[in-house]
């Protein structure tokens, strides 16, 4: 599709170590170990994204803290109380490698958490190892995946009772151990690079592995299938709460810490550790049937540099115009970085306060229907369902 301008792709993503300019400042994406905030950690990054950013907080689609708003001049001085917290990684290259997710259900000495335990420093060693900026590694080990609807790279999950290394992109695997995931997820990593699949710095598996690329003996084991559909609500480890378009405010994060410890997960949800339940805080959603659980969007204009339009004030208005059991997803420009993948209904902002409406696809494929107005669609919301 044809848009007013082309979205500028950057091909990596943000750290803290190597920021990314937005429209708002500075976007620092902290990378917490196993995914999980202690309560201080959490107190004192809410702290700190109120003392040198704007106080919002975001949760990326790989489990990941991004502070926003941060100040060129302080980016100094807020990687010195991240390094505090223990935040930080040695380097910005060790930061970049160590791109683990893990499934947010694990327990303290389980499959999940030893393993990627052991994946994270592993990958924080390997000094010789250049992998492209957004390829990443998910850990899955508990009694059915949850993270395969989730973007990575190389799955470490379980298929019956069998631990299997899984290339994205394949549906098989090779059988691991315990013991020997990390390493053989490591081996799998190098021959990913070692048969081209990182030209230019920005190659994934999934495409390396469709083009014909012949895996590394032992590869054969199906994997079982599983689809998961995460909900605000209890669950064994606490209370899962989600935040409005993965997004709150640094504050509302220091009142959850009294609550307890918080997994990230990348689902755009927080999962406060041993919580029966949460208090109702700014920018979080504890009613599974909220209609805005249904609707992805981006940061928009003017947060995002590459944004056309803002995006959250109306699709947080078009929310409960959502058919039940579908999806919407409203991107402010053509990348779709909110939702990659084909969504049932798309709204992309293509400049002048317009949209283009897709369906069953990408923000970037063609377009059923072009020049809607934002006041158009608030307007007429049956606009996204009219004539399917």
């Amino acid at each position: 599709m044809s848009s007013a301008a082309e979205p500028k792709v950057y091909g990596w993503c943000p750290g803290a170590l190597r920021p990314m300019m937005s429209g708002d400042g500075l976007v620092v994406r902290v990378r917490a170990p196993l995914g999980k905030l202690s309560v201080n950690q959490a107190r004192g990054v809410a702290r700190l994204s109120q003392e040198f950013g704007n106080g919002l907080l975001d949760i990326s689609a790989r489990a990941n803290l991004q502070m926003r708003g941060i100040r060129e001049d302080a980016h100094e001085d807020l990687i010195a109380g991240l390094r505090g917290l223990g935040l930080i990684d040695p380097d910005a290259n060790a930061e970049a490698r160590r791109n683990v997710l893990l499934a947010p259900f694990w327990a303290a000495g389980d499959d999940t958490h030893t393993i990627a335990t052991d994946l994270s420093a592993a990958l924080t060693a390997a000094a010789d190892l250049t992998l492209p900026g957004k390829f990443g590694f998910a850990v899955d080990c508990g009694a059915a995946p949850v993270l395969q609807d989730t973007a990575a790279d190389i799955r470490i999950e379980r298929s019956g009772s069998t631990l299997i290394l899984r290339a994205d992109g394949s549906a098989a695997g090779k059988p691991v151990t315990r013991e020997s995931a990390a390493s053989e997820a490591l081996a799998l990593a190098r021959w990913f690079v070692e048969t081209g699949g990182a030209a230019n710095g920005r190659g994934r598996m999934k495409p390396h592995v469709a083009k014909g690329t012949t895996l590394p003996p032992g590869h054969t084991t199906l994997s079982t299938i599983n689809s998961f559909t995460a909900k605000p609500g209890p669950v064994p480890a606490g209370t899962l709460a989600a935040l409005e378009f993965g997004q709150m405010p640094a504050a509302a994060l220091a009142q959850l810490a009294d609550c307890g410890d918080i997994r990230l997960t990348p689902w755009r949800m927080l999962l406060v550790e041993g919580a029966e339940s949460l208090p109702p805080l700014p920018g979080l959603i504890l009613d599974a049937a909220d209609p805005r659980l249904q609707v992805v969007a981006c940061t928009g204009a003017p947060g995002c540099l590459q944004a056309l339009s803002a995006t959250r004030d109306l699709a947080r208005q078009l929310a409960p115009h959502v058919p039940s059991g579908t999806r919407l997803h409203v991107s402010g420009c053509a990348k779709g970085c909110a939702c990659p993948g084909a969504a049932p209904l798309t709204l992309t902002a293509t400049g002048n306060d317009e949209f283009s409406l897709i369906r069953n696809g990408t923000a970037a494929d063609q377009p059923l229907k072009t020049h809607l107005s934002a006041d158009a669609l608030r307007a007429a919301p049956e606009l996204l369902t009219e004539g399917s």
